[in-house]
């Protein structure tokens, strides 16, 4: 079974767009949590990926209570740079959720907090740099992922 890529409250099409793109390429299903910080017909959208849009598998949910419910007891890691452990040591798994937060700011405190013990972190070995492009991040773990299920 395919992984799940989550969005938290993206507010950069272009990021969403490529990750549509990575999401259909790797056979990956995408959600999407609201608010956006745009809308799915923007432009810029469109030129990172929507002529892919009609072939992804993409669910829209309107808050992240409402992903979180609809996937109680589901595996699921969490991404941020706030992460203790890295994310090769993701347990991964059919199915999993891979849940990243909106670029400004990541995850919300509370996920973070509710989620300690499933919070990764992709290694940055600058110090002059904070965090990855978000579509670049994701791009990272999900083929961590596929090379793990798929050795």
């Amino acid at each position: 079974m395919p992984l799940n890529i989550v969005l938290i409250e993206p507010e950069i099409p272009n990021n969403t767009g490529n990750i549509g793109r990575l999401a259909l390429g790797s056979g990956s299903n995408l959600h999407i949590v609201k608010p956006l910080g745009f809308e799915i017909t923007d432009a810029r959208l469109k030129r990172a990926g929507l002529d892919y849009w009609p072939h992804l598998s993409v669910t829209y949910y309107d808050n992240a209570e409402a992903f979180f419910n609809k996937h109680q007891g589901k595996s699921m890691a969490f991404l941020s740079s706030k992460g203790a452990k890295n994310h090769w040591d993701i347990p991964f798994e059919d199915d999993m959720f891979l849940i990243f937060g909106k670029e400004s700011v990541g995850l919300a405190p509370e996920i973070i907090e509710a989620n300690t013990e499933r919070l990764f972190k992709i290694p940055l070995y600058s110090e002059h740099v904070r965090s990855l492009n978000l579509a670049n991040a994701v791009s990272i773990v999900i083929y961590e992922g596929l090379k793990g299920l798929n050795p």
